[in-house]
C-alpha cells in the first residue's frame, strides 16, 4: 500500500496553470464554465497544489496549452516546454513577413549567445 506522503507535488503544474490562465486574459469562472468545473477547484488546484482528476488535469493542459511533461517526465526527457508550445502557438497567425522578423531575432539570438 502506498504511503499518503508520497504523492506528487502539484504546486508548480497549479501555478503553470494559474499563470498560462492569466496570460489569456481569463478569470476562474471563465475558466470553470469552459471546463464545468467549480471556480473554488481551479482556485485550490492553482494555489495549493490540489491534485486535479484526470479529465480535469487535461482539460486544463488542453485549454492553457500547457505542457503537462515538464512536470511529469525528467527534464532531459521534454519535448517542449510549456512556454515553447504557446509561443508556437502563436506565430501559428504570424504572416509571412512576420515570420521572418522571428527567425531573424532567433537568429540574432543565437549569434549573441555563440559569441560569449
Amino acid at each position: 500500500m502506498r504511503k499518503k506522503e508520497d504523492k506528487y507535488d502539484f504546486r508548480a503544474f497549479g501555478l503553470a496553470i494559474k499563470e498560462a490562465r492569466k496570460k489569456r486574459g481569463l478569470t476562474r469562472e471563465q475558466v470553470g464554465a469552459m471546463i464545468e468545473i467549480d471556480p473554488r477547484y481551479l482556485t485550490n488546484i492553482e494555489n495549493k497544489g490540489q491534485h486535479p482528476s484526470l479529465q480535469v488535469l487535461y482539460d486544463l493542459v488542453s485549454l492553457l496549452n500547457v505542457s503537462a511533461d515538464e512536470f511529469f517526465l525528467p527534464a532531459a526527457d521534454l519535448a517542449k516546454s510549456t512556454r515553447r508550445r504557446q509561443i508556437e502557438k502563436q506565430m501559428d497567425s504570424f504572416t509571412d513577413k512576420e515570420l521572418m522578423l522571428m527567425e531573424a531575432l532567433a537568429n540574432g539570438i543565437k549569434e549573441s549567445r555563440n559569441a560569449e
